[in-house]
């Protein structure tokens, strides 16, 4: 999972904003297969758009007018990939800042054919303060981000509350914010900054199952056979 959380106010210039970052993912220098490399070379100039420092027309990247879910910190893609493939009527706009998986989900792009997913190659904060309009997103979408374990970074977890403050505000009442996570202690984190955010209501009394939509990942049903557990939290925008 990928991101940098970012508190200035949403209009501060990059002076007004320096020093106040804190990043919530590490910089990888992942190796990107061949298959990742062809894939980056053959479908990003299709399927990626550019950052850009003013909300563009997403409708004008995809080939169909629908409701907006934005996917933040994809990792390797396969989820992304398997729920649009599931939900043909919406579309998806991809967030990550990590070459091999970009790599990885234009891969299964090409493969599966998918025509509602587009990548934005960069940090997702920046992208939700200077390209998402406000009400503009249907949901987002927030699957095992990066948990910092150590007590000393929780405060790089993304899960806070300017952020939450931030990305509701891109999100269209009657939407939805869905996360996911496996580690207790930031569920239970996501679940007090969540309810404490006064535009977002609970649809269920704490934790929810998993929603059918949201495909068990290869670690995830790893770890149920270790005994490990995975908590749910989908909250409504008012």
């Amino acid at each position: 999972m990928s991101n940098r959380i970012t508190h200035p106010p949403e209009n501060a210039s990059p002076s007004e904003a320096k020093g106040r970052r804190i990043r919530s993912f590490v910089t990888r220098a992942g190796r990107v297969t061949p298959a990742q490399q062809r894939a980056l070379d053959e479908y990003a100039p299709l399927f990626c758009i550019p950052f850009s420092s003013s909300p563009p027309r997403f409708q004008n990247y995809f080939g169909q007018e629908a409701d907006l879910i934005m996917e933040i910190g994809f990792g390797m893609g396969e989820t992304t990939a398997q729920i649009a493939e599931s939900i043909p009527d919406k579309n998806f706009l991809a967030v990550d800042v990590h070459s091999p998986g970009v790599g990885s989900l234009l891969k299964q792009i090409g493969e599966r054919s998918l025509e509602n997913v587009r990548i934005i190659q960069h940090d997702a904060v920046d992208v939700l303060t200077h390209m998402i309009s406000p009400s503009s997103l249907y949901a987002a979408h927030l699957f095992f981000p990066d948990p910092w374990q150590k007590a000393r970074h929780h405060k790089r977890r993304l899960i806070q509350p300017p952020f939450v403050q931030l990305l509701t505000s891109r999100i269209r009442s009657g939407g939805y914010v869905h996360c996911a996570t496996d580690w207790e202690h930031y569920a239970l984190q996501m679940l007090t900054v969540l309810e404490g955010e006064p535009f977002l209501e609970n649809t269920s009394n704490g934790f929810t199952p998993r929603p059918h939509y949201r495909p068990e990942t290869k670690y995830e049903k790893r770890g149920k056979r270790l005994g490990h557990s995975v908590w749910d939290l989908v909250f409504a925008c008012r």
